[in-house]
């Protein structure tokens, strides 16, 4: 599974997306992350094995997050289905 790493000056929260390589809502996601400076890690879900998809399928139910891309895991405790601007921006305290 590859797990892509963006730098951001924005460390404060671990931000972990589970998107799909040719998911506008995800590009939109990545650049707001991007635009804000956050430091992030992505995994495009579509590119991977299905082995891996599965696990991402599980952690996503297991959170509580519904299968729908993207899925913000911040922090290890918060997921976000979708580009929702507001609930990232209150998680992420921006």
């Amino acid at each position: 599974m590859d797990i892509v790493k963006v730098s951001g000056k924005n460390n404060k929260h671990k931000v972990l997306m589970y998107a799909i390589s040719t998911c506008a809502w995800c590009k939109m996601a990545k650049n707001f992350l991007k635009n804000n400076h956050i430091e992030y890690e992505y995994i495009d879900v579509d590119l991977c094995s299905e082995e891996d998809k599965e696990k991402i399928r599980q952690d996503i139910l297991k959170r509580g997050g519904h299968l729908s891309y993207p899925a913000i895991v911040i922090d290890d405790k918060i997921v976000i289905n979708g580009f929702r601007k507001d609930k990232i921006s209150e998680a992420l305290e921006i």
